[in-house]
């Protein structure tokens, strides 16, 4: 079950945090980081219009609720908006992670974290793990859904 997006609370947290555009990664971070209870999640986001394919994304999740701290920047109304998760980590993961990827790789960014190798090929990417093709996978079903799906008179979508 997907929790809900809380677009108040994520924008609010955008601002905290000062978020940037083209920075979903750096921008979950820094949110799992200021917020208590946060599970950094990395995994694909899918909406209505171009680029018509999913976009590897990165967001927080709380218990009841995610909040996606680059949503100021995505221009989408948050109900259209189709998260897919891949990859989550604890805070004390996510530092563990990165630590370690400084280390091992000093000259790359650290973000994002795709886990233990073997990696699986998806597209002309290599990414994560089986999990990772799965969330891809079912972001592409939700794109092509998207695609085909007519807009009504009060602009919401309709199968």
């Amino acid at each position: 079950m997907n929790k809900p997006l809380d677009a108040e609370q994520s924008i609010e947290l955008a601002t905290r945090i000062k978020s940037k555009a083209k920075s979903p990664f750096e921008n979950a971070y820094r949110a799992a980081l200021a917020t208590t209870g946060a599970t950094y999640v990395q995994g694909f986001l899918a909406f209505p219009g171009h680029p018509h394919t999913p976009l590897e994304h990165s967001w927080i999740e709380l218990d009841d609720r995610l909040l996606d701290p680059t949503l100021p920047y995505l221009n989408r109304l948050a109900e259209a908006l189709h998260y897919f998760p891949a990859h989550r980590l604890t805070v004390k993961q996510l530092k563990a992670a990165i630590e370690e990827a400084k280390e091992d790789y000093p000259e790359d960014d650290p973000l994002p974290i795709y886990g233990a190798a073997p990696y699986e090929y998806y597209g002309d990417l290599m990414l994560g793990g089986k999990d990772y093709l799965v969330a891809h996978s079912a972001a592409v079903a939700k794109c092509q859904e998207l695609k085909r799906a007519k807009p009504t008179s009060n602009g919401q979508l309709e199968s």
